[in-house]
């Protein structure tokens, strides 16, 4: 990766003329694991080291992390590499551990920022400390809880803050482990455009293939850094395993990645319409995912017309539906005109799936 922009806020400190870039496996396995990875990634882009230590699972059974013995490697892999250490905390107890080790930098996962009396005792227990903290969005797509979480610990005298975008859980079956819900992340961003936002296209994927993709798209939307899962051995890694890339494909992804430089821009108005135009893009590809799983609830109600012999044309509930589209598309600035001949098209579309259940054998 090639790159002048200017990072921002404690970012400042890596002297990076490149995004941030913090990689490492899932989980800390043995210590031989952890000195090893760490050593591919010693000369390369990758700034923070980083490793899970306590690993909460959705269920019970599964691997949890190997404990407090993983900070002793991180330790090691420190004073061996010169990377700076990074590891998830759930709780107290997580916190004051990973302080007793000097782990530089501590995120706080989306299980727990989902629930305001745990980031606020972990608030507590970190209170001034100078330590970079990062907070995952919760599980579910609510920006306040988010925003909420960060409140909490800056009220707390933690300066070196920042926010990791890794997706929101769905039970809708789609391409990603977590869905980006990009304008989600793009809000917080506009919000506070001073607070790093690094992308964990780990987690947002849940599949390797998919990381540099991802990652391409969040840097396009000006994004400051990524965390990427990285194992020596991803497919038998101990957690995680499809999402994990080699040290040796990382690298790759550094070279393929192409990062935008707003500051070439000779005025405001360039900046500001690039930023707008990749935030339009993001929307525009929401559209056609919401239009794509609109035409497979049209191809189940075809489906079921077939079955009672029902003809597809439904005139009075056409009529109804854009009498409805209509009156709310005024309410959002949206002309009757443009309204019209868009659910036209989209009623021809609909009719089209129709016709094909209709004429399949």
């Amino acid at each position: 990766m090639e790159n002048t922009k200017k990072m921002r806020t404690w970012l400042d400190e890596f002297n990076l003329t490149h995004p941030l870039v913090i990689a490492g496996p899932c989980s800390a396995e043995t210590e031989e694991q952890v000195l090893k990875i760490a050593h591919e990634l010693k000369n390369s882009d990758v700034s923070i080291f980083r490793a899970g230590i306590w690993k909460p699972r959705t269920r019970p059974g599964g691997f949890e992390g190997v404990g407090e013995i993983g900070l002793k490697w991180l330790q090691k892999a420190k004073a061996e590499t010169g990377l700076l250490m990074a590891t998830e905390v759930a709780n107290v107890a997580h916190v004051k551990l990973a302080l007793e080790h000097d782990i530089d930098v501590l995120w706080i996962g989306a299980r727990t920022t989902v629930n305001p009396f745990a980031v606020q005792e972990i608030a507590d227990a970190l209170q001034g400390t100078k330590k970079i903290v990062l907070v995952k969005n919760p599980v579910n797509p609510d920006l306040s809880l988010w925003l909420g979480g960060v409140e909490r610990l800056h009220n707390a005298g933690i300066e070196k803050l920042g926010v990791i975008h890794r997706g929101f859980s769905t039970y809708e079956k789609t391409k990603y482990r977590n869905i980006p819900e990009w304008q989600i992340a793009i809000e917080l961003q506009n919000r506070f455009p001073d607070l790093p936002l690094i992308i964990d296209p780990s987690h947002i994927t849940g599949n390797r293939n998919m990381i540099l993709e991802v990652t391409q798209e969040a840097l396009d939307l000006n994004y400051d850094g990524m965390i990427i899962e990285t194992h020596i051995d991803p497919d038998n890694a101990w957690s995680d395993a499809a999402q994990q890339v080699t040290p040796t494909v990382l690298k790759q992804i550094f070279k393929d990645l192409k990062v935008r430089n707003p500051d070439n821009e000779t005025d405001e108005y360039g900046k500001k319409m690039g930023k707008l135009r990749a935030t339009i893009d993001v929307l525009d590809a929401n559209l056609l995912e919401l239009l794509g799983k609109r035409m497979k609830v049209a191809d189940q109600i075809g489906q079921v017309k077939k079955d009672k012999n029902v003809a597809i044309l439904q005139n009075n509930r056409w009529n109804e539906i854009l009498e409805k589209m209509v009156n709310e598309g005024e309410k959002k600035g949206l002309t009757e005109e443009f309204v019209l001949k868009l659910f036209k098209a989209i009623h021809q579309e609909s009719i089209g799936h129709q016709e094909k259940i209709f004429n399949q054998l």
